[in-house]
């Protein structure tokens, strides 16, 4: 089975630290963010496709062509958002996969749990809508729709950076929130319509590493 990691994003939150660093290869507890998302994953993810495009030759050189026992290939990823990043890795994928977003810090049991339950996203508790994609969920426990950082959210359950989908979201096509950004998210809810895709409770979400302030919360954390 396949993996991508998302780890095109310039970090703009995270400046000045990114100035000349990705992201996805700042440190913590002595390891880069992205080798913590490679030693999450279960034995049996065979290839990681890796989205680059910020200082992207920098983290092809710390990967190389094999990371962790697992093959790496490398896709330019887009300026134009999470969408088209994701969508340059079609080459690449057929059937289920596993994404995960290299700005976060994901847990082994979680992905694990993605992993059995099928097509499904992590989904944790979030007081913050503003910093999140919030999820409404069926009665069915799969996911209705995504909205990505309300100003203000009926809900708690946000989606967090670990999910299973399949090839099928290639059939559709991202268009722009109100600031012209192009996210994932207007794949994922063209996606869910068509597809039952369950929501799976974080055992100990983490979260996302956006700014300095969150380097010491999930140094703590771990």
């Amino acid at each position: 089975m396949k993996a991508i990691i998302l780890a095109a994003g310039k970090g703009v939150r995270m400046r000045p630290l990114t100035y000349e660093t990705p992201k996805s290869l700042i440190k913590i507890k002595g390891k880069p963010v992205i080798e913590h998302i490679f030693e999450s994953l279960p034995s049996d993810i065979s290839e990681v496709i890796v989205v680059v495009k910020h200082l992207g030759d920098r983290i092809k050189e710390y990967l190389g062509d094999e990371f962790k026992g697992r093959r790496v290939t490398f896709v330019e990823g887009s300026e134009k958002g999470t969408a088209y990043s994701f969508l340059a890795a079609k080459p690449h994928l057929t059937g289920e996969f596993l994404v995960l977003y290299g700005d976060e810090f994901p847990q082994s049991e979680d992905v694990r749990r993605c992993l059995k339950q099928g097509l499904s996203a992590i989904t944790f508790t979030s007081h913050n809508p503003k910093l999140h994609g919030m999820a409404s969920l069926r009665s069915d426990g799969t996911i209705a729709e995504i909205v990505e950082k309300p100003e203000n959210f009926e809900g708690k359950m946000a989606v967090g950076g670990i999910m299973v989908l399949n090839e099928k979201i290639f059939n559709y096509s991202p268009y722009p929130n109100s600031k012209g950004e192009y996210y994932l998210t207007s794949l994922l809810n063209q996606f869910i319509k068509d597809h039952r895709v369950m929501a799976v409770p974080s055992s100990n979400f983490i979260g996302d590493i956006t700014t300095p302030a969150d380097l010491e919360r999930v140094e703590k954390l771990i």
